[in-house]
Formats: C-alpha cells, structure tokens, sequence
C-alpha cells in the first residue's frame, strides 16, 4: 500500500517481513471485504477479536509462556501498520496488544499472567485500559474513581468516557484512587473482568466525529466488588508510575499509526489523480497537483524514517519521554495537514464519505488528542529544554 518506495529499516528482520506479508493477506481477505459494512453499522463484531487471535494478530510480543507470540514490540509495529494500511483504523487491536496486555506482563503478579495473558492473546478476552472521566480529561492525577478496600476486597465506584473497546472489553484496566486523599501516589491500577462484574454497566456507544465502527464507550461502575488480587501488582499507590513508564510506547503507537495513514493518504490520491480527469486532462497532469503530492509524499518519508528510528530505539530500550511526544505530535499534526491536501485533490468527491479519503480525514483528528493532546507532548518536550 505504501507509496513510499523506502528500503526496509535496520530493525525489518526476516521473521518480521514473512509477518507482514501474512499480516496483509489475512486481514485483506478475512475483514477487507467487510469494513464497508461495519462502518455503516458504526460496529465490528465481536468475532473480529477471535479471528485475529486465530491468525495471530494479537499480543506478538507477550511471551510464549504467557500465549504470545514471544516477538518484540517490532512484531507489534508491523501488524499496527498493516491493519492501517488496509484501512482498519477503528480495530482496537494496537490498544489491546500493546497497551493493555504490556500492563499486565510488566506490572502484573505471576498469577495475573498466568490468568490473563492467554486468553488476551487468543481475542477470548478483549482489553481497555479506563482512564479518562468526564471531568479530567489528561490530568490523571485528578481521576475521581475510587477503590476502597474494605477487608480483602475493594470497592469500585466511578465513571469513564471515552474508552475505547468499549462495547466488547471483558477486562478493563481503570485508573482509580485507592487513597482519595493523595494525587499521583494515591492512584492505582485496578483489574475488572466484566462477566461476573455486579454493578458494572456499558454506557452508550459514543457518536464521534470519525472512527466511527470503533466501540468507543462509557462506562460506570458502581460498588463493583472486585477481590484484592485484582490490584494490578502487590501494592496500591503505584498506578501513576506504571503509567507513566507505558505512556512512551502508547504514544509511539499512535506515532505509526499516523504516519500508515498518509502514506495510504497519499496512495489512495495518487491513484485517483491519475485516473480522473478535468479540462481534458489527467488531474496528476496539473502542476499543482504534482507540487502537493511531491510535498505530501516527501513529509510522509521523513515522518515514517523518524518513526522507523524511533521504533527501532524502542526495541532497544532507549525511547525517552521526550522522544515518544515529539513522535506522537508531530506525525499527528502532519497527518492532518496531508490528509486536508490530500481531499482537496479529490473535489467534491473527497467530501463523500463513500470515498476512503473522506473518512480517513474524520478518523485522522482524534490522534491529535488521544493518547495526551498534542499541547501536553509539548509541555512534556519543554521539560527536556
């Protein structure tokens, strides 16, 4: 899908480029042909979960012991960029395996993975991490969800929005406070598997500007009763650090995901520029056109060797903070911006939402926000002035 014509980066082994091929020929013929229909019901099914893990295409980098793949967040990166390539930007699959699932195998017990861990990797269960409430937004020290421990239970009560895998999670990670008194040390991590959850409600499926098969969600909890050894770890009042120590690689997700998204911005318009025609020539013919594609092209070339590198020091261990929010605003931002020229290459057209352009233009404002705005990477860069 990739116009690019770049050679494959240091870190694009043998193993990862039989992985991408497979990645790309099980999602073109098993969800492909449905995405037209799934984006009219404003949902996927919840098979889609089962069927990736069938194939593969869930946890690559959690451990064999754990029923993983046992790869490396490479492994993730390749399949991330393959479901954007094809176009299923709304599967929230990269959440789930590179987000929720490393939670669990960093910070959790050995019981916990041993519980966990499999069946996230098989799509049995379908993971969310509940951080964001009504009225925090990305100050996570101020979250007003509360566990309180009452013997060798606790107590859960609160409420999230939007959370994404809403609709189908069965285990929610929640940012709560197990001491309302403290900020960032007063908050932790607590596991909620929703089956036998009394007192956990879904709310409504969310109406978004874009993304719109994606099971974004509300959720409520209240006197979920939840044993102790589902504090994620050993001890309360660590939530805040694990968070901000994963934040890195959620943000590099985003990353690539935005910079898979205009490069199949601009194959999706270079290909129609090439067949449609105005005043009796091709639309491509038209020096203008040339220009805004020579500089879409040339800025998705340097967002996606940025990210490469950035991948490539992750796998390494060396991704800094300030690196992963220079990462996640940038390529944010400039997918924005491209995917804007992009459309007005198509004209009207691009303005249908039958038209691929369209929808990947509603999809593409929301990675400006989620994640942590782009004015907290910002502020988190400024620190490093």
């Amino acid at each position: 899908m990739s116009p690019l014509n770049l050679p494959r980066p240091a870190w694009m082994t043998e193993d990862l480029v039989l992985l991408e091929d497979q990645a790309r020929r099980y999602i073109a013929s098993e969800f492909g042909p449905h995405f037209e229909a799934w984006h009219e019901a404003h949902m996927y099914p919840r098979e889609v979960w089962t069927k990736a893990g069938e194939a593969g295409l869930l946890c690559a980098s959690i451990p064999e012991e754990y029923g993983g793949a046992g790869g490396t967040f490479a492994h993730e990166a390749v399949i991330n960029r393959e479901l954007s390539y094809a176009g299923f930007d709304t599967f929230g699959a990269p959440l789930h395996s590179g987000i929720v699932a490393p939670y669990i195998l960093h910070y959790g017990t050995e019981d916990q993975k041993k519980r966990w861990l499999p069946k996230l990797a098989t799509g049995e269960l379908v993971g969310a991490i509940a951080m964001s409430e009504p009225g925090t937004g990305s100050d996570l020290q101020g979250v007003r969800t509360t566990a309180v421990k009452k013997g060798n239970r606790y107590l859960l009560n609160g409420s999230k929005t939007f959370i994404t895998n809403g609709q189908h999670a069965n285990l929610i990670v929640v940012v709560a406070k197990t001491d309302p008194k403290e900020r960032a040390k007063g908050i932790s991590l607590m596991v909620v598997e929703t089956g036998d959850a009394q007192g956990f409600r879904r709310g409504r499926k969310l109406k978004k500007l874009g993304m719109d098969s994606a099971d974004t969600s509300e959720l409520f909890f209240e006197d979920v009763s939840l044993p102790a050894e589902n504090l994620l770890g050993n001890e309360e009042g660590h939530g805040f650090v694990q968070l901000m120590q994963e934040l890195p690689q959620e943000r590099l997700i985003v990353a690539l995901h935005a910079v898979a998204m205009m490069e199949r911005a601009v194959a999706l318009t270079t290909d129609y520029v090439k067949q449609r025609e105005a005043f009796g020539r091709k639309i491509i013919e038209f020096q203008n056109t040339q220009f805004v594609l020579s500089e879409c092209k040339t800025e998705a070339i340097v967002a996606r060797v940025f990210v490469d590198h950035c991948i490539e020091r992750h796998i390494h261990g060396e991704l800094d903070t300030e690196t992963a929010s220079m990462a996640k605003y940038w390529t944010t931002d400039l997918l924005c911006s491209v995917a804007d020229r992009c459309l007005q290459l198509f004209g009207g057209y691009g303005y249908m939402d039958e038209y691929p352009i369209s929808r990947l233009y509603r999809d593409a404002r929301v990675m400006r926000i989620y994640a942590g705005t782009n004015e907290i990477m910002k502020l988190l860069i400024a620190r490093s002035l």
